[in-house]
């Protein structure tokens, strides 16, 4: 054996560990430099990076048939309630900061009577929600009940608030991650529903 070739394998072994050991400083790179686009995008052209793309989009609503809230005075959650309706479903909980802050946006968005403003409660307790409801009012026509999460798991839920904008013929044609906020909705809820509306 030449002193060559002992040297070629201690050699070619020392590269693999300089290429492991740079793999998650070049992850991590790759990351910064996505969020640092998302974060461009934001600032410069306006991007609403919480408007995640949904699969459902432009697809039928998933079948609801979601008991009522007891105590709400409200019918639970079924297709009969959203059809031939534009339906804003929101997916809430009492325990979700964001949907507090979401709330009285809420309640101006259930003023328009053109609209079916309806409510996922979300893996709570129904004492709970109807407090939450009784302090901040309750924008809602209708009001299921998910407690183990299934059916935001067939909407495509990420993780709550989420709101979705249901046309007439029962398609979903927006989707918002987030709490809705006024920005939120003068530039991108008010025009999906007057779309929506006129059956674009």
């Amino acid at each position: 054996m030449t002193k060559d070739s002992q040297i070629a394998p201690a050699s070619s072994g020392k590269k693999a560990r300089v290429l492991l050991a740079l793999l998650p400083l070049l992850a991590f790179a790759g990351f910064a430099a996505i969020a640092a686009k998302m974060l461009y995008e934001q600032d410069v052209n306006g991007l609403d990076v919480s408007a995640i793309p949904s699969a459902l989009i432009n697809t039928k609503a998933p079948s609801l048939a979601l008991p009522p809230l007891e105590g709400s005075g409200l019918p639970g959650l079924t297709d009969a309630v959203i059809k031939d309706k534009v339906t804003l479903v929101n997916v809430f909980a009492s325990w979700c900061v964001p949907c507090r802050q979401e709330h009285p946006m809420l309640k101006e968005i259930s003023k328009d009577e053109r609209l079916n403003v309806v409510g996922i409660n979300y893996k709570d307790k129904s004492d709970n929600a109807l407090r939450f409801l009784g302090e901040l009012g309750n924008p809602y026509d209708a009001i299921g009940i998910d407690p183990n999460g299934k059916a935001a798991i067939d909407w495509g839920v990420y993780g709550i608030p989420e709101t979705y904008l249901v046309g007439k013929d029962g398609t979903i044609v927006y989707k918002k991650v987030g709490p809705i906020d006024a920005a939120t909705y003068e530039r991108d809820l008010i025009p999906a529903i007057e779309r929506a509306i006129a059956g674009d």
